[in-house]
């Protein structure tokens, strides 16, 4: 099964915002100048960066999608100050938050509006330092930086003591973590080993409370071929889930979400988001 990049092309012209056509296009340099318009000057990232919490304020859900744009441009002169707003952010566990107070909710998903700032979030904090330890891949700043060693310490302490399947987001973001962090932490082999036996056979973890049909599947958590994480799965649920990928492209080029979006402009800023996805784990994978 393959895709057709020209009409995926096109949709993301028609229809994607100017961040995600410049991921789409591979251009570091628009990516970071993209991603820089959602910045604000305590370091952190808002103004609908995420795309269900359009409150102009910095947050971790800001963050996260940051650091993912910064990470597929390889670097940025903003990471050390954006990781210096995450570190003033955490509290004293070493965790995020999963939300910080919203001035105007307007058009913003409940669950952001709704998060105690006080207390932490593994699934937040994971998926931030998931995209941090991307960064630091390539940036000596950000894998030097004191806030990636303070949230990882704080994730591997909350994922040892996992003991029953977590929320399918939980478990979702702390795999990606862990994957990432593998390269610089040996004990993190050994953690993914510990969860995987959470990782359904197939990969697919319906989301309890989601939309109707909402899942996460493995190519969510492992989309990248040759990466730890693929040692959890059977090869024959990955080419699966590759077929699944392909055939998800819509009659106008784009790819969906399955859950739910709280404002018409979400909602299309999350299908070109998803088609940048999509076509990058596909042509990774060979497809």
């Amino acid at each position: 099964m393959t895709f057709d990049l020209g009409r995926a092309t096109s949709f993301m012209a028609a229809h994607a915002r100017i961040l995600d056509r410049r991921r789409f296009a591979s251009d570091s340099a628009g990516v970071l100048a993209a991603v820089d318009a959602y910045c604000n000057a305590d370091g952190g990232y808002g103004w609908g960066l995420e795309p269900d919490l359009r409150a102009p304020e910095s947050q971790p859900g800001g963050a996260l999608h940051a650091l993912e744009a910064i990470a597929d441009a390889s670097a940025s002169p903003h990471t050390v100050a954006l990781l210096d707003w995450l570190l003033s952010i955490t509290l004293d566990d070493g965790g995020l938050p999963f939300a910080l107070p919203v001035a105007d909710p307007t058009a913003c998903a409940p669950f952001w509006v709704q998060a105690d700032p006080h207390t932490s979030s593994l699934q937040i904090t994971a998926a931030v330092a998931a995209q941090a330890h991307r960064v630091a891949r390539r940036d000596e700043r950000a894998r030097n930086h004191p806030w990636l060693a303070t949230a990882t310490k704080y994730c591997f302490g909350a994922i040892q003591d996992m003991n029953e399947p977590p929320f399918a987001y939980v478990l979702s973001f702390a795999l990606q973590l862990l994957d990432a962090a593998t390269d610089t932490h040996p004990e993190a082999h050994e953690l993914l080993r510990h969860l995987g036996r959470f990782v359904p056979a197939d990969g697919a973890m319906p989301v309890v409370g989601g939309a109707e049909g909402e899942t996460l599947h493995l190519l969510d958590f492992a989309p990248e071929p040759g990466r730890p994480v693929r040692g959890l799965l059977d090869p024959d649920a990955v080419v699966a889930d590759l077929d699944r990928v392909a055939n998800g492209q819509q009659p106008d080029g784009g790819w969906a979400v399955d859950f739910s979006s709280y404002s018409p402009a979400a909602a299309m800023e999350w299908r070109g988001y998803a088609t940048v996805r999509a076509v990058t784990t596909l042509r990774l994978n060979g497809r």
